[in-house]
């Protein structure tokens, strides 16, 4: 029998974290797998001990069976490097504590576990659970699209594929990894994830990062798909603006350019791109051509503090 375990890193989201694994006991499961669920409370100040406590001792027949520890030290990446030598199953598969999992998500993992036994780990979707309330500038793809969305949003078509770095570096909230390369790749970088709800990040694409340095296999998988949780607070000009400056800031410290770089701060580029953005925000008097350049604005600065960040070779 093989064995599927889920791994969910949660943080003061007990609400959040119960409807998640609502989800994950109301659908399908594979009749060759074993499923549990492995739940690291991260620095929870609220209920989510008790809840899990009170799961745990569940005796409801359909409940995935749980394993659930405390991290007391706040980030992510300590959750996660804390749950790693404990996990024991074929395969783990990570999802967020405010994802949605579409109703064919577990099938899905034992369908590409077997279809592609070459591959050491998988990607799917991961979708903007959208409800008609957001703003429509989410929605633009035009000209002037905003990115990165409030929300996450990680789609490679409807056609499976082995991904490489050239194609794309997925983040860790729809990743499905084969134990071996989970421990041959081992902890995630504490320097980059995000601690407590902050919009720190990249630890997921450092490690992904790695993963392909070290010839791993990535099979990206369309039907394995996840549905993330819109926060209205989320759907805000300003939150888009420190999520780009953020965002932009930990991803380019994993570049190559950021790290062999020997110039002084940052590469001239960036002013010269900073100062065109703050530019054509000053002088744009469309809506949506302003938020664009707004957040470009943000994400070029955010460029020079991930430069001036890189741990220099």
């Amino acid at each position: 029998m093989n064995s599927l375990c889920i791994l969910i890193c949660t943080h003061n989201r007990v609400d959040l974290l119960k409807r998640t694994i609502s989800f994950l006991n109301a659908i399908p499961r594979p009749e060759n797998y074993t499923v549990s669920l492995f739940v690291v409370a991260n620095a929870c100040s609220d209920k989510t001990a008790e809840y899990l406590h009170n799961y745990a001792q569940s005796k409801q027949a359909n409940n995935i069976p749980l394993i659930w520890i405390e991290e007391p030290t706040p980030g992510k990446s300590n959750a996660l490097n804390t749950a790693i030598p404990q996990l024991t199953a074929d395969l783990i598969a990570m999802v967020d504590d405010d994802h949605r999992i579409d109703e064919h998500y577990l099938t899905a993992i034992a369908e590409a576990a077997e279809h592609y036994p070459q591959a050491d780990f998988f990607c799917g979707k991961i979708i903007p659970d959208w409800d008609g309330s957001e703003p429509e500038w989410v929605h633009d793809s035009g000209q002037y699209r905003i990115y990165p969305l409030p929300v996450p949003r990680f789609e490679l078509g409807e056609e499976s594929l082995q991904v490489n770095r050239d194609i794309a570096v997925p983040g860790g909230g729809n990743l499905v990894i084969r134990r071996p390369l989970l421990k041959k790749i081992g902890r995630f970088s504490t320097d980059l994830g995000p601690v407590g709800h902050n919009l720190g990040g990249a630890e997921d694409f450092d490690w992904v990062v790695r993963a392909y340095q070290s010839d791993a296999h990535l099979q990206y998988i369309p039907t394995i798909i996840q549905y993330h949780y819109v926060e209205s607070q989320r759907m805000t000009l300003g939150y888009v603006i420190k999520k780009a400056y953020e965002r932009s800031s930990s991803t380019v410290r994993l570049r190559d350019e950021a790290k062999n770089f020997k110039g002084f701060m940052f590469p001239r580029y960036l002013l010269r791109k900073t100062l065109g953005y703050l530019f054509s925000a000053l002088t744009s008097f469309n809506n949506s051509a302003r938020r664009f350049y707004l957040v470009r604005l943000a994400a070029s600065i955010g460029e020079m503090k991930g430069f001036l960040l890189a741990e220099k070779n």
